[in-house]
């Protein structure tokens, strides 16, 4: 008997009948505003192609292990033309394993976007071991986010308008429709649960599916989600303008960025951190697990004279004050958030972001290169590809990042259809974040808090601070934690995550548990080594 397809929204195939379809054969539910450019079925023992410039922007831990038997489908919805004479579509990849467990997985991206990954569902924290989604039987799609760029940084799309609109929010709900249909043809069933992970702008991209799509998903994972990217491109640029001022400068009288702070600077100052805030949580043992409490003033390290090994210059504390103080305007005003003191900041990944590597003028910080092209081509509207980030005036420019705001920052804490089904939510940022600012997200928690019951936000959803940790991933961190493990068995068993065990080769041989916020680790007595012997208080 032949299949046959009715409609369940426009465009969106709804299989209705309950036999499955050959891999092959999927290409064949190709439409005009779905094109099905591949279906075709790939062998167990095929090696994960590797990609470990995507994986430094999503964190995704990198997929080593062999891939099961699968299904592979790679496609685009609703190509056009666009704005001066540009191709675009929503391009999306499908893995579809012949072992199903009967749970789909969205695929959050990072940067800016515009590269399709590869669909495998890997954990999107740099340090993590736990076994990708697809090897866990998962249905995994991933996408574009409706452009495609030379790389994760290209923000040409920010010319077309519904580009913006694909990449803000457009393309999850999207590939997620298309998706399902396809895991349901192929199965002969819809998928029991649906899941959302992401870490960076797909943490972001979580937290649209959260307030945007709100009966999508059952279960989402938010990484170091930049919720406030509009904002925190400004910080970007806020920061940049205070390493440069107190950079030494080139025969040409250029300043060079990465020479701001030397490594031997920056870790003085995690040091002097360390010796700050460590023991508070009971144990000295090189991280800061009291995160709410400690408080740190750079000038502590200034200079009485010239500079040495063992102090900073006056400039490279004015710089730390201004960078960690937070973007403001010429009244004081906040512009973005403030930074919490984490000894991560000698991190190479944080360094990665702030100050770069280059020897030169020409800077390879990644804070100097994304986000000046990010806040010309899309943050500003209306777009302005000439525009100098580095000239942004906080006073007169903050206004004209307002309208993408407006669609692209899922700050909205109204979640009252996504609670009502039963969906939850997981959130996981970097103490020593250099992307996104921690304590950003923990105003947006009280936020949600306040608008969704106090402490019964817990019931529903949860943060989890991880010290020491930057962008994703790696620092002084226990950075191998799972927590797609965790949303799980939340969702379907009802198993709300206490604490989340982590570790990591930063620390070998320790075990630590991440609390949900507002309760931190404090050490109990007993091996010190153990995550047993902390328990989650309240600070």
């Amino acid at each position: 008997m032949p299949v046959v397809f009715g409609l369940c929204l426009p465009g969106v195939l709804s299989p209705a009948s309950a036999a499955p379809l050959a891999c092959g054969d999927l290409a064949r539910l190709a439409r005009p505003d779905l094109r099905i450019a591949r279906a075709e079925a790939v062998p167990a023992g095929t090696l994960p192609a590797d990609n470990p410039g995507r994986a430094a922007l999503t964190g995704a831990a990198r997929a080593k292990a062999a891939l099961p038997a699968h299904c592979l489908v790679e496609g685009t919805i609703d190509p056009r033309v666009g704005a001066g004479g540009v191709a675009y579509g929503i391009g999306f990849q499908l893995r579809l394993p012949e072992a199903w467990n009967g749970r789909f997985l969205f695929q959050g991206g990072g940067g800016l976007d515009g590269v399709v990954g590869e669909a495998l569902g890997a954990i999107p924290v740099s340090g993590a071991t736990a076994p990708p989604a697809l090897l866990r039987g998962y249905a995994v799609v991933s996408t574009d986010s409706g452009h495609r760029g030379r790389d994760n940084a290209d923000a040409a799309f920010g010319l077309d308008q519904q580009a913006r609109i694909d990449f803000a929010y457009g393309a999850v709900g999207a590939v997620a429709r298309e998706a399902k249909a396809l895991v349901a043809a192929r199965y002969g069933r819809a998928p029991a649960h649906a899941y959302f992970m992401g870490c960076s702008n797909g943490g972001r991209s979580a937290l649209m599916a959260a307030t945007r799509f709100p009966t999508a998903f059952d279960g989402i994972v938010a990484g170091a989600p930049a919720f406030r990217l509009t904002r925190a491109a400004l910080g970007q640029v806020w920061d940049t303008q205070a390493f440069l001022s107190a950079a030494p400068k080139d025969p040409e009288g250029r300043p060079i960025l990465a020479e701001a702070l030397s490594e031997a600077d920056l870790t003085l100052v995690a040091g002097a951190v360390l010796k700050t805030c460590d023991a508070a949580d009971g144990l000295a043992d090189g991280t800061v697990e009291a995160v709410a409490s400690c408080r740190f003033d750079p000038a502590s390290l200034a200079c009485p004279g010239d500079k040495t090994a063992t102090c900073l210059s006056q400039p490279q504390v004015d710089a730390l004050r201004r960078s960690f103080s937070g973007a403001k305007d010429s009244q004081g005003r906040p512009v973005y958030a403030s930074w919490p003191w984490d000894p991560g900041l000698a991190a190479p990944g944080w360094r990665a972001w702030k100050l770069g590597t280059s020897k030169t003028a020409t800077p390879n910080a990644r804070n100097a290169t994304l986000g000046p092209a990010a806040i010309a081509n899309y943050i500003l509207t209306p777009p302005d590809p000439g525009f100098d980030a580095l000239r942004f005036d906080f006073d007169r420019d903050v206004p004209r990042t307002a309208e993408t705001a407006s669609f692209n920052d899922p700050t909205g804490t109204f979640l009252s259809t996504f609670a009502a089904r039963g969906g939850r939510l997981l959130v996981y940022q970097g103490v020593a974040d250099p992307v996104f600012s921690a304590r950003d997200l923990v105003a947006h928690w009280q936020d949600l808090a306040r608008d969704n019951g106090g402490a019964a936000l817990a019931e529903r959803a949860r943060l989890f601070l991880v010290p020491g940790m930057t962008h994703c991933g790696g620092g002084p961190a226990l950075d191998d934690f799972d927590p797609l493990a965790a949303i799980e068995s939340w969702v379907e068993r009802d198993e709300a995550p206490d604490r989340l065990t982590a570790r990591g080769t930063a620390f070998p041989g320790r075990t630590r548990p991440l609390c949900p916020f507002p309760r931190e680790a404090r050490y109990q007595g007993g091996e010190a080594e153990r995550a047993e012997s902390f328990s989650c208080k309240e600070p």
